[in-house]
């Protein structure tokens, strides 16, 4: 499941992150580790893209800020002549406790130009102040409100995907499973999960074998996961570890990216397996070379642009 070698691009790219000498995260205090993500991730705008509006609906816990990307492509789709563009329902990563819609700017106007979307990125509550399940309700109702006002900014509700990374993953599978099991809003037509979070189990075998990272760590993963539960019983709760759910069957059609040095792998990889066993429809798009994060990194790594045209390839063949 992992090559010998880290692919030598994301190596160059690895080699200078670690040469910044920043902590892992797990040896920051909350508002630390939030300034060091915001500053490293946050970059210029790009691609370009049609439009780009920060609005805000009101969520369960209050006001939920969004930011909402048009490509020229879903633009152009919503004239007179033309019918609404797929939508895609984006929730960033950063363990529930880091994370911005600047630093998931870039990936968010990739999907859109690549996947001819328009993007919703939801900048839901973070942990340790909000923790489970937080996060967790704004994404149904991040789903739920899009799904309703689609139109108004040139979305279909009927070709709506919901996508993450990482913690982002999560939320977007928990919003699936909470569509299902209420039965409103509707359920997504698609999930497109990139090296998802979705498992609590510590010593798998990509655990063991990514502990020290890159990008991510076994430690980072403990510190994250002690901020976004309230106690233990939580990590019992499929909406915060779908690999928990009884069933995850009878779910919208999932693409699941996994990445060979990602401490999160064999959680992707469990949860492709289970799709696939128990119902779901599921594309598993492993790359055995790269570590978590990676499609972040388009502008640097080929294997990145390659991986994210295939989830956009899904995405425009679902929605």
């Amino acid at each position: 499941m992992r090559a010998d070698e880290l692919d030598p691009e994301l190596a160059a790219v690895v080699d200078e992150i670690e040469a910044l000498g920043l902590p892992e995260w797990h040896a920051l205090s909350v508002d630390a580790a939030r300034r060091v993500e915001d500053e490293v991730f946050s970059g210029d705008p790009e691609p370009a893209v049609a439009d780009v509006r920060d609005l805000a609906f009101a969520g369960p816990h209050g006001e939920v800020p969004v930011r909402v990307y048009r490509p020229d492509a879903a633009v152009e789709s919503t004239g007179a002549d033309g019918g609404p563009a797929r939508a895609l329902v984006h929730f960033h990563g950063g363990g529930w406790t880091l994370g911005t819609l600047d630093s998931v700017d870039g990936i968010c106007r990739e999907l859109a130009v690549r996947a001819d979307a328009v993007v919703v990125s939801v900048d839901y509550r973070l942990a340790p102040e909000h923790p489970f399940p937080v996060a967790v309700d704004e994404a149904a109702a991040a789903v739920e409100w899009v799904a309703d006002d689609a139109v108004a900014f040139g979305g279909d509700p009927d070709r709506l995907g919901v996508s993450g990374t990482s913690a982002g993953g999560a939320l977007a599978v928990a919003a699936s499973l909470r569509a299902r099991e209420l039965g409103d809003p509707p359920a997504p037509a698609g999930q497109f999960l990139l090296y998802p979070i979705a498992g609590h189990d510590f010593e798998t075998n990509s655990y063991r074998e990514n502990a020290a990272g890159p990008l991510l760590t076994r430690a980072d993963m403990r510190w994250f996961y002690e901020r976004y539960l309230r106690s233990p019983v939580d990590a019992a709760n499929p909406y915060a570890v779908p690999l928990r759910a009884t069933d995850l069957g009878d779910l919208p059609p999932a693409t699941v990216v996994t990445a060979g040095f990602d401490p999160l792998r064999d959680d992707g990889v469990a949860l492709a397996e289970r799709f696939e066993r128990e119902g779901t429809p599921v594309e598993h798009r492993h790359y055995p070379a790269m570590a978590h994060g990676f499609c972040s990194l388009t502008d640097r790594v080929e294997t990145a642009g390659d991986a994210l045209d295939a989830v956009a390839a899904d995405a425009r063949e679902r929605l």
